[in-house]
């Protein structure tokens, strides 16, 4: 035995009887993995010190190498022996005494040995032996795949238990719980949801599971002690590393995560590159890294952060951790690109739908900005909100001339130090303040769950920003309204920073500024173009969550004519004008460039005196939005081929002139809401905020780390008397319920006792859920379909005969079937008016109402045409 012990880098050198055996370790390593590498190792240095029973101390002995490869510290659990007995053979140099040495060397470390024949064995004997041991494996293996089902049962079963008995949430969502199965069985993926879809459970609860510690990289450090406030909120240690925190809060963080007492870290991918940040990690058990916001790591993604690109080759540093990718906002580009950056397979994907139903999408064109925004304003006094605008400067104007108007207001923006920046949104997450007036540069990761409204004050630069924006909305899955204000000032702002572009980069900016135009100026669905832009297709007609599907008749106008006079002096002036121009010669203006080009003698000179400039312009737009005319390459209005139908009469023009309105009030509020959204005690739930708020401010976190707004809106609608009365409700698991259950309850038995009010036990026991329609529509349906009128229907649940309607053509979405005599009793139309819209609808698309409000010249209003286009599909399904 050599005499040689010295330690190099934990390096050993053995005998050569101890290395033939390594070598034929090493040499099927692939095949047996970690496990049996390190049983050969600790066994042969033993042997080598004459210390049998030897052990590593593996917090300070391991990593150990051997011929330059690290060895792992894992046990063994699952080792195939026949391959090393095999090459055990076959090595020249071996003898009797080394294999006999190996199979000691497994039997020391209690490990069952699977073939045990003599060393001198013909090779027929071999074969033989091998063949009924692959037979043993076979039928091992069919138990361990069963028993591998049984596991992953055990495991989903334990995540849905934490899922409900910790964050207080009844059902996985979307493809949440594929995404989590997949990283418990350590297999990496890809996880593509909607902002508020839930992507965070998808790795919070498996590191809750995991032994180990699970690292959540995060670009924005500003965000992570609220992330971790809501963690501990649900009992959950967790702990984050960054340039914010004092030395010594810094130090007795990392003592903590070094302890094993945490089971996440959230860091930033500079924090989590550091020399002594890896140098901690090495020793620890690191199960799980998560990347969020990963489309940061593309190049193709509007928000690339080269630094993001390194966190690829850390992974080499921990082979047996998992790995998530996270995002909101990736086209089927940046998907393919983080796959292959981060080495996923397309198996590893785990898409759900862009859409997020609970917002409602509204675009209006611009025309006096600062009262639009006031108008929309006015009945959102006690809502959050954020307002996007373009530059720092319009920013810090419109944030003064909210304040001056009375609301609670912050601006954001990278000119303000870091200090204001910090505190005006710790106070906006904190709802000390309302609404944040900010540039892009606000809100990525926001974790504030009862945003109602994104205002963007100037135009997005893309789709995926003006998406990821509107992601911030709505994340408690209540309603929320998204406005965007279109003008053709912030294009022309837009394309004047794309002209300074130069090669690849301009033209994927012109690319996506003219793919925004057109989601801009759509007359169909706000959602079809929005997901078609992500690769999904919306497989809807009608949303009935955007201006487009809630436009009404009374919106429509026939502006054939209005729309001929103007195509006709574009004709006239030689398509070289623009819109302005146009509206000048129509008015019978006598500005200088009217003169200087004698359009005074047009024919077409003075004849649109019946609309303002402002009309003209707003017919301009639409004959723009509707592909009669473009613009030219210096702006200048062109036809287009459908224009000249419309000259000869031959087509009619409709639209609507005026699409500046910001409000949406009344029934539209109604349809797009849930039953407990419309009916919750507003009273009540004022209050309950403001307990929340108290709560929340002794203990330091926001106020959705203690209930969102959704638990709130329940407790309001049903009045839950008791502890017991709480769970069912959205967002109370057992956690939160024994730390605040009884300070809300109480505040709901005293409001209930001075106002008369009752806990409603049966709608709890039921468990209405907040999706809209949800089990209202069978309510009402079933109400209908037992003889109940539309119009009695309306009177009993305090709503107008169209939310009936809607109701009922959801109860027949939903597969079900309806009487048709009481839908016609709904009708006004005269016998022939009912069979001109049923040819109608034969001849057009059933499901599409404009087609056929179009095809019967506009005579029959949208809600006619709702009642007998419900009539229609009813008696269909007969």
């Amino acid at each position: 035995m050599t005499e040689e012990k010295s330690v190099v880098n934990k390096e050993y050198t053995f005998s050569k009887e101890t290395d033939l055996v390594l070598k034929c370790a090493m040499k099927v390593h692939s095949e047996i993995g970690d496990g049996f590498q390190e049983v050969i190792y600790q066994r042969a240095l033993a042997d080598e010190m004459n210390n049998v029973s030897l052990r590593f101390n593996k917090e300070k002995e391991f990593p150990v190498f051997y011929q330059g490869s690290k060895v792992g510290s894992r046990s063994a659990d699952f080792v195939v022996f026949d391959k090393i007995l095999v090459e055990l053979k076959s090595i020249d140099e071996l003898e009797q005494r080394h294999y006999s040495q190996a199979l000691n060397y497994l039997k020391a470390f209690g490990l069952e040995v699977g073939l045990l024949i003599n060393f001198g064995a013909p090779s027929l004997q071999w074969k033989r032996v091998i063949a009924t041991r692959k037979a043993i494996l076979s039928e091992n293996c069919l138990n361990q795949k069963f028993s591998d089902q049984q596991s992953m049962q055990s495991m989903i079963s334990r995540a849905k238990s934490i899922l409900k008995e910790t964050f207080g949430y009844e059902d996985f969502r979307l493809q949440q719980e594929q995404a989590i199965n997949q990283v418990l069985h350590k297999k990496d993926a890809l996880v593509i949801m909607p902002t508020g879809g839930g992507k965070s459970l998808c790795y919070q609860i498996p590191a809750m599971m995991f032994d180990g510690l699970t690292i959540v990289i995060s670009p924005l450090i500003s965000l992570m002690k609220d992330q971790v406030d809501q963690l501990r909120e649900y009992g959950i240690d967790a702990v984050y590393l960054n340039s914010s925190l004092r030395p010594e809060v810094y130090d007795f963080n990392v003592r903590k995560i070094i302890s094993g007492k945490v089971k996440m870290l959230y860091v930033a991918p500079e924090t989590l590159m550091m020399e002594k940040t890896r140098e901690m990690l090495s020793n620890l058990k690191v199960d799980c890294f998560t990347i969020d916001e990963a489309h940061c790591i593309s190049e193709w993604g509007h928000d690339f952060r080269p630094e993001y690109r390194q966190i690829a080759a850390l992974r080499d540093d921990f082979p047996e951790a998992v790995c998530m990718a996270l995002t909101a906002t990736a086209t089927p580009r940046v998907q393919e690109d983080i796959k292959n950056i981060l080495k996923f397979d397309d198996s590893e994907e785990f898409i759900s739908s862009f859409d997020r139903d609970n917002l409602f999408l509204k675009i209006v064109d611009k025309k006096d900005p600062v009262n639009q925004l006031l108008d929309f304003l006015f009945t959102r006094k006690k809502q959050s909100g954020i307002i996007y605008c373009f530059s720092r400067r319009q920013v810090d104007e419109l944030s003064e001339t909210l304040e001056d108007e009375g609301y609670s207001v912050k601006p954001y923006h990278a000119g303000l130090s870091d200090g204001m920046r910090a505190g005006n949104q710790r106070a906006f997450i904190k709802d000390d303040v309302q609404i944040i007036v900010a540039t892009i540069a606000f809100g990525m990761g926001i974790n504030k769950s009862n945003v109602r409204f994104i205002v963007h004050y100037d135009m997005p630069q893309n789709i995926e920003s003006y998406y990821q924006q509107i992601g911030r909305a709505g994340r408690d899955g209540l309603r929320a309204d998204c406005l965007l204000l279109y003008g053709s000032s912030d294009t022309q702002k837009i394309q004047y920073f794309i002209n300074k572009k130069k090669g690849q980069e301009r033209e994927v900016a012109e690319k996506h500024l003219k793919q925004l135009k057109k989601y801009l100026e759509s007359l169909e669905c706000r959602r079809k173009p929005l997901m078609a832009y992500f690769g999904e297709t919306y497989p809807n007609d009608e949303c009935g969550m955007c201006d487009n599907c809630l436009s009404v008749d009374d919106d429509v106008e026939d502006l054939t004519i209005q729309a001929q006079q103007f195509l006709s002096t574009i004709i006239r002036s030689g398509e070289k004008f623009g819109a302005t121009h146009i509206a000048d010669i129509l008015r019978g203006s006598k500005a200088k460039k009217v003169l200087e080009n004698e359009h005074e003698k047009l024919s077409t000179y003075g004849i649109g005196l019946e609309f303002s400039k402002d009309q003209w312009m707003q017919i301009s737009k639409m004959l723009l939005r509707q592909d009669y005319i473009s613009k030219g390459e210096f702006g200048g209005l062109k036809l287009e081929k459908p224009a000249l139908a419309v000259l000869d009469g031959t087509e009619n023009v409709f639209g609507t002139m005026d699409r500046s309105k910001t409000s949406l009030e009344g029934e539209a509020v109604v349809r797009t809401s849930s039953e407990i959204e419309n009916e919750y005690d507003e009273a009540l739930f004022d209050i309950l905020r403001l307990k929340r708020k108290e709560l929340a401010d002794e203990q330091d976190i926001p106020p959705y780390a203690v209930f969102p707004d959704t638990t709130l809106v329940e407790m309001a609608y049903f009045y839950p008397q008791s502890k017991e009365s709480l769970e069912p409700l959205y967002g109370v698991g057992s956690v939160k319920k024994e730390k605040y259950g009884d300070t809300f309850v109480g505040v709901i038995k005293n409001y209930a006792a001075e106002h008369g009010k009752e806990e409603k036990k049966k709608s709890i026991a039921k468990q209405i859920k907040r999706k809209t329609g949800g089990q209202k529509f069978e309510i009402i349906g079933e109400a209908f379909n037992a003889g109940q009128s539309i119009e009695l229907l309306a009177e009993e649940h305090g709503v107008k005969d169209m939310t009936i309607l809607k109701h009922l053509k959801d109860f027949l979405d939903d597969g079900n079937k309806l009487r048709l005599e009481g839908l016609l009793e709904a009708s006004e139309l005269s016998l022939r008016q009912r069979d001109q819209v049923m040819k109608s609808f034969d001849k057009k698309n059933p499901l599409m109402l404009r087609p056929v409000y179009d095809d019967l010249d506009k005579k029959i209003g949208y809600d006619e045409l709702r009642v007998m286009q419900l009539y229609y599909l009813a008696k269909e399904k007969q």
